[in-house]
């Protein structure tokens, strides 16, 4: 702290005002790292594995439908039949453990991010629509640079052994994790690990305009009832997602088809690399099957993402407010 014989040229600090920012840090480092953010992040984490477990072969036929253009089954029991009767019984699970793996590091990462800075910025105060969209875009950010390496392999993963149509399709042969690490690093170098990544950085808009629509929803029927029941959540959290996968599927599409990494797009056969190229992959969607080439899938997606979506929030408030409760903690009415 500056006295008197403080050097010229240098600002006094009033009398109390570093103590007092220390206290404000410490509050701050308090929000992030809080018991509340931890329950919300573990009760995302548990929704999403469970919802995604019920509706997995759903995910299954949507990644189909996007990746293997070549495909003439249009619907979703179509190509779940098809799968079955050519892969067996199983094969509509195939890739279950790693991308239930991804899900649980990406929704823990995106709920703990979201609530750690809403308790920072909101401070006990109702949000607005313009803060939640804020939260979810940079939450969504944080979400995709940390875990797009997990989502690169187990999207490989799920693929390896499918009955392609599409012969520009490249096979691999991966013995798991760790091993699909490995031969991507050596093969493609370590940057294919984050393929997809500017298409899923575009991305962020899709959980933040439903987390924008679901808390915006809340807001609204928690003004005319005291709590919100099972079917409430269930069902503002499908309309929200519904809303936020129809407006970005094209780039979900191209997302899924870079994150697969293994198509042959030239001459020379080389396949696809990094962030090659998001536009000329829309385009040449476009060029082949016209616009609604850019919806291939979308009612596998919307069925599976929408269903989905609903019973993780469903699981994940639940979960939330048992904890609370059984804690003793009383439960953020911010919202």
């Amino acid at each position: 702290m500056a006295g008197p014989g403080a050097a010229a040229g240098t600002a006094a600090i009033p009398a109390g005002a570093a103590s007092q920012r220390e206290p404000a840090a410490a509050a701050a480092m308090s929000s992030v790292a809080s018991y509340g953010s931890l329950v919300h992040a573990v009760s995302g984490a548990v929704g999403s594995v469970t919802a995604m477990t019920v509706f997995f072969p759903l995910d299954t036929a949507r990644l189909r439908l996007q990746v293997d253009e070549k495909r003439k089954s249009k619907t979703t029991p179509a190509v779940l039949l098809e799968i079955i009767k050519e892969e067996g019984l199983l094969a509509p699970y195939r890739g279950w453990f790693p991308v239930i793996s991804s899900l649980c590091c990406s929704n823990f990462v995106y709920f703990y991010t979201f609530n750690s800075l809403k308790t920072l910025w909101v401070k006990g105060q109702h949000s607005t629509t313009g803060k939640d969209l804020v939260l979810g875009v940079v939450a969504g950010v944080a979400n995709v640079l940390l875990t797009t390496p997990l989502w690169v392999v187990n999207t490989r993963l799920k693929l390896q052994g499918a009955k392609f149509r599409n012969e520009d399709i490249v096979p691999t042969n991966y013995k798991g994790i760790i091993d699909a690490f490995h031969q991507i690093i050596r093969d493609e170098g370590v940057l294919a690990l984050w393929n997809g990544t500017f298409p899923s950085l575009l991305l962020v808009f899709n959980p933040a305009i439903q987390f924008m629509f679901y808390e915006g929803f809340k807001r609204k029927l928690l003004k005319r009832q005291v709590e919100l029941t099972s079917l409430d959540v269930f069902v503002i959290g499908a309309i929200a997602k519904a809303v936020a996968t129809t407006l970005t599927y094209p780039l979900q599409t191209v997302q899924s088809i870079l994150r697969f990494g293994r198509h042959r797009l030239n001459p020379e056969n080389r396949t696809l690399g990094s962030l090659k190229n998001v536009f000329y992959l829309l385009r040449e969607r476009v060029r082949r099957f016209g616009l609604i080439g850019l919806y291939k899938g979308l009612e596998a997606k919307l069925l599976q993402t929408v269903l989905t979506a609903a019973l993780m929030i469903l699981v994940y408030e639940k979960l939330t407010a048992a904890t609370f409760t059984v804690m003793g903690l009383k439960r953020s009415r911010r919202h």
